[in-house]
């Protein structure tokens, strides 16, 4: 028996699946710049607030408005967010965020004063509010149902590198030279989305049928049979056409109410358990409790990818920081960006998607600008409360949130939001 012709055939499939992990990948690699950009932004402020507050004599007010005014531009542009990747795609929108990106960072490393100053950070937010939606929906969007967790991951693990690597630079380099070092990712993703295809949900949302099947195809491998993948996104695209565009009033509707408190409930819950309190003003958490800040941020840098041990009484608050900081990063750090990409359909996920992340942005504003309040009123106090509220997430991740491994996307919001198509 000849067996040479399947011999082919299986060599010929292996090498159109590593094709389409490379495709993937590369796809994957340059979305996520973005998420590097989302990073860096949110781990500036701390490194730098020292260095910064002297050179141009900032009061803790005006440092506290510079600190949080990222997140004012930030709600913005997540409010802007859905509407403006539904309009011209997820592709465009990302390299749309990514100029007001650049702008910001280099309006930070040229200012003099605080108005510049923090009219730079505002750009950055804006663009890093944009960004906070569709990369991860554009990562959901283009990945298969069992490679779906793996790379929506990468999301969450750039941040991380985001935050790690600008808390390492800024130990060493002035927060000029760190904010023009900001800029580089920027430019990578805007140079890389030439090279990158666009969603084919977003495709197919928007009737384009036969550049739909290009990409999928491109995106699984030209002889992997995408037909059964094909089929379903396009009846769920065609029933879900028959429903009229969801605006913002419409998912309050009873069918979305599940999806969209799981979605606004796991951001509330995020940002209220002080996670930006402690990355935006991490060096000053350090320096009260008597440790250098230097120290703690290389240390938070290394426990951003790995979990670590610190010993000894007079540690316990870098101890804390860091325990918290890594577990955070394995859980409530990426996740929530997740499931928010996977529980909406396509005809309600700008509006919904936008909603979701303002309210991310809202909550992150008011923790890093009542930050520093707070711990003039009660250190103690401040984490006790941050303590609580990370139980109570517990509790609702228990009871509300679906397991979306291993499921399409479509399956994942048939099940989780009542509509009768």
């Amino acid at each position: 028996m000849d067996l040479a012709p399947e011999s082919s055939l299986i060599e010929k499939e292996n090498l159109d699946s590593s094709a389409t992990t490379i495709t993937l990948f590369l796809t994957t690699f340059v979305a996520v710049a973005g998420s590097f950009v989302f990073g860096s932004a949110i781990g500036y402020s701390s490194p730098v607030q020292s260095d910064l507050t002297n050179d141009l004599n900032l009061s803790v007010a005006e440092y506290s408005l510079f600190g949080s005014i990222l997140t004012v531009g930030a709600m913005i542009g997540a409010a802007m967010s859905g509407r403006i990747s539904d309009l011209i795609g997820r592709r465009a929108t990302m390299g749309f965020s990514e100029m007001f990106c650049s702008l910001g960072w280099l309006v930070i490393y040229l200012s003099k004063v605080t108005i510049w100053l923090d009219a730079g950070r505002f750009l950055v937010g804006y663009g890093m509010g944009i960004l906070s939606f569709v990369v991860p929906v554009y990562i959901a969007e283009i990945t298969p149902k069992d490679l779906r967790g793996c790379f929506t991951t990468v999301h969450q693990l750039m941040i991380c590198l985001g935050v790690s690597i600008t808390y390492l630079l800024g130990s060493f380099v002035g927060w000029r030279i760190l904010a023009l070092i900001g800029m580089v990712p920027c430019v990578v993703q805007i140079m890389g989305l030439i090279f990158i295809p666009e969603s084919p949900r977003w495709l197919a949302k928007v009737g384009r049928w036969e550049e739909f099947e290009i990409v999928l195809q491109r995106l699984r491998g030209e002889s992997t049979d995408v037909s059964n993948e094909s089929s379903e996104i396009k009846e769920y695209t065609r029933r879900l056409s028959q429903i009229s565009e969801g605006g913002i009033f419409d998912l309050f509707q009873e069918q979305y109410s599940k999806s969209l408190l799981v979605g606004v409930g796991l951001m509330a819950l995020q940002q209220f358990g002080g996670v930006n309190g402690i990355s935006f003003y991490a060096s000053s958490i350090f320096v009260s409790a008597g440790i250098s800040s230097k120290i703690g941020m290389i240390a938070m840098v290394i426990v951003q990818g790995v979990r670590t041990f610190s010993g000894g009484a007079s540690y316990i608050a870098l101890t804390g920081v860091l325990v918290y900081t890594g577990s955070f990063s394995l859980g409530m750090g990426g996740i929530p960006w997740v499931i928010m990409s996977e529980i909406f359909p396509i005809d309600i996920k700008g509006s919904a998607g936008s909603l979701v992340t303002v309210v991310s942005w809202v909550g992150s504003w008011i923790v890093s600008f009542a930050f520093n309040f707070l711990m003039n009123w009660s250190p103690a106090g401040t984490f006790y409360v941050f303590a609580t509220i990370c139980g109570v997430t517990v509790i609702f991740v228990a009871k509300l949130v679906p397991e979306t491994k291993s499921r399409t996307l479509e399956e994942i919001q048939f099940s989780i939001n009542y509509v009768t198509l």
